[in-house]
């Protein structure tokens, strides 16, 4: 198989995987979870060695997958304790528990040269040459296996329990009432974090998981409302960000992980900007619009207290406007016919009169 097909394949396949679950650890504000259970695996991977004598990678990732479930574990008997939150019992847990294999090696395998930086750190560039072997023959890369494996074991998962996802993430007290476990639904999703986790960043490396769980799910999130289209666009976003990121790596010869995690980065910062209803520039436009309404609303309530002509001087100094900021408030009024301006003064037309008897003050800040 090409190399680059494999390569591109893996990153989708582990975009995808991450973008399914990382839509709930997003909305449950847990997302910061998968980076704990990276960091906390350590010790997993020593007592694998310790146990087993040996140096290969299918009994650290066991020892690894392992220590991740631990994590969760641990981390949702610190928060169910109600002593503390989610983000302060991940905090507490993943230290501790590196912590803990950094003293496993210093004090047991200082003399050993194990192979952390391709279970932990990974690198996708070599997943067309790691192939699998099975009686005898080669079947092709594993991280394509691995990675296809827990792609469909998410996807089956996510159907299967969708509502029961879905209602748990929003209102776990009505899950609880229709008959649904909250506790035993999120020890799952967890369990199934943890596998995702584990069963990725030996073939594209730990960093590039957790900005695959995180990212893209918080740029989905900033572009709709919707749980189902959130996690459509999470996967189409994740899938984007490989294929995007492949392309500058090569361009640029840069790292493969790093340039996708890169342009998960940059995808984020334009929806940041950009999204329709949470973008900064949308809700800079309409602070503006609802700045531009109050002021006008305020004008022709000053008007109708002031009677007859006010003088647009006495305007300015009155409310600290200069005489392009009035003229701009100005604008819908006259147009609409609310006000008149009659020399270097205002006054409130009969129109402008009306609608203030007639209407309260968020119909007329909706007219204008």
């Amino acid at each position: 198989m090409n190399p680059t097909l494999v390569i591109l394949l893996v990153a989708c396949s582990v975009a995808a995987s991450c973008a399914l679950l990382g839509s709930f650890l997003v909305l449950r504000k847990m997302a910061l979870l998968g980076d704990a259970i990276s960091h906390a695996v350590l010790p997993g991977i020593v007592l694998a060695f310790l146990f087993t004598g040996s140096r290969a990678a299918l009994p650290m990732v066991i020892g690894a997958g392992v220590l991740g479930v631990v994590t969760v574990l641990l981390v949702e008997m610190f928060n169910r304790s109600r002593r503390l939150r989610e983000d302060a019992s991940i905090g507490v847990v993943f230290p501790a528990l590196f912590s803990l294999g950094v003293i496993l090696i210093s004090r047991y395998a200082s003399q050993v040269d194990l192979d952390l930086d391709c279970v932990l750190y990974g690198e996708i560039a070599y997943a067309p040459w790691d192939v699998l072997t099975f009686a005898g023959r080669e079947v092709g890369p594993k991280a394509l296996w691995v990675t296809g494996g827990v792609l469909l074991f998410n996807l089956a998962l996510v159907g299967t329990l969708w509502k029961e996802l879905q209602l748990s993430t929003f209102d776990a007290g009505l899950a609880a009432t229709l008959g649904f476990s909250p506790v035993a639904l999120h020890y799952l999703l967890m369990s199934a974090v943890s596998v995702t986790v584990v069963g990725s960043f030996e073939s594209v490396g730990a960093i590039l998981v957790v900005a695959l769980l995180v990212v893209p799910p918080a740029t989905a999130w900033l572009l709709t409302e919707r749980l189902e289209h959130m996690v459509g666009l999470a996967i189409l976003l994740g899938i984007v960000s490989a294929l995007g990121g492949y392309a500058f790596a090569r361009w640029w010869d840069a790292s493969i992980a790093g340039a996708m995690a890169m342009v998960a980065g940059l995808l984020f910062f334009a929806a940041l900007l950009l999204a329709p209803g949470h973008g900064l520039l949308a809700r800079l436009l309409t602070l503006r619009r609802m700045g531009g309404r109050l002021s006008g609303q305020l004008l022709l309530l000053h008007l109708q207290k002031g009677g007859a002509v006010v003088p647009a001087a006495l305007l300015e100094r009155r409310f600290g406007w200069s005489r392009r900021r009035l003229e701009k408030v100005l604008a819908p009024l006259r147009s609409n016919r609310l006000v008149e301006v009659d020399g270097d003064g205002l006054h409130l037309t009969e129109s402008g009169a009306k609608v203030l008897e007639s209407t309260g003050r968020a119909q007329l800040a909706h007219k204008l």
